[in-house]
C-alpha cells in the first residue's frame, strides 16, 4: 500500500460560489469564498483568491492570477497571462445609479454594462480600479491604487488618480531605460523595445 502524497487543493474550495454554468478550465484553483457567475469562462491554469468576484459572462484566457478580493464585473475580457491585484475593481457602469428618473430600482435591463479589456500579460495592482470600457495594452502595468480612466498603450507603466505615464515596463514587469532612436531595453533580460503607434513593440 502506498500513501497518498499528493497535497495539492482540490480545484474549487467547499466555500468557493460557482455556479454551474461556468466554465473552470483545467489546473484552475478558486479559493475560499469566491465567488464566479453563471456562464463565466476561465481558462487553464487560473488562481482565483480569497473573496474574488468573477461576474456573470467574464471570459478570462489561461494563467490568469486574480488575487484576494478582486472584483472583475461584466462583460470583462481577460486575455492569457493578466495579473489582477488584491481588491482591484474592473467597473462596468459609466452613470452608476442605484434608482432610475422613475424613482424605481435599477436592474440590468435598464443599463448598457461596458466591459473591460485586459490585453495579454497585463497587470492590475493592488486596489486599483478600471473604468467601464477602458482597454489596458498588452504588458501594460497599472501602478497600486490607480484610477484607470481612458486605455493603457503597450507595455505603459501608469500611476496615480487618474493615471498617467511615467514610463515604460518590459515583459519582465522591470522599468525599462531609454537606448536612444525611440528604443528602450530592459536591464533585467536585455530585451529590446521600440515606440510605436500602440506603445511599444518588442524587437
Amino acid at each position: 500500500m502506498t500513501e497518498d502524497t499528493d497535497t495539492r487543493p482540490p480545484p474549487v474550495q467547499a466555500t468557493a460560489d460557482v455556479d454551474p454554468s461556468a466554465e473552470i478550465g483545467p489546473g484552475t484553483t478558486v479559493w475560499h469564498l469566491a465567488q464566479v457567475r453563471e456562464n463565466a469562462r476561465l481558462g487553464r491554469d487560473c488562481i482565483v483568491g480569497r473573496g474574488a468576484y468573477v461576474g456573470p459572462g467574464v471570459i478570462i484566457g489561461d494563467k490568469v492570477k486574480l488575487q484576494n478580493y478582486a472584483l472583475v464585473y461584466e462583460p470583462a475580457r481577460l486575455e492569457d497571462g493578466v495579473f489582477i491585484g488584491p481588491a482591484a475593481v474592473l467597473t462596468n457602469d459609466m452613470f452608476p445609479r442605484s434608482v432610475g428618473v422613475s424613482g424605481n430600482l435599477k436592474r440590468p435591463a435598464d443599463w448598457q454594462a461596458q466591459g473591460v479589456r485586459v490585453r495579454e500579460g497585463a497587470s492590475i495592482g493592488a486596489r486599483a480600479v478600471i473604468l467601464a470600457g477602458c482597454e489596458v495594452g498588452r504588458w501594460a502595468m497599472i501602478g497600486a491604487g490607480a484610477v484607470v480612466t481612458r486605455d493603457v498603450r503597450d507595455f505603459a507603466l501608469v500611476v496615480g488618480s487618474p493615471a498617467r505615464r511615467i514610463g515604460w515596463v518590459g515583459r519582465a514587469g522591470v522599468r525599462l531605460v531609454e537606448a536612444g532612436d525611440g528604443e528602450w531595453r530592459c536591464p533585467q533580460t536585455g530585451e529590446q523595445y521600440a515606440e510605436s503607434g500602440q506603445g511599444l513593440r518588442a524587437l
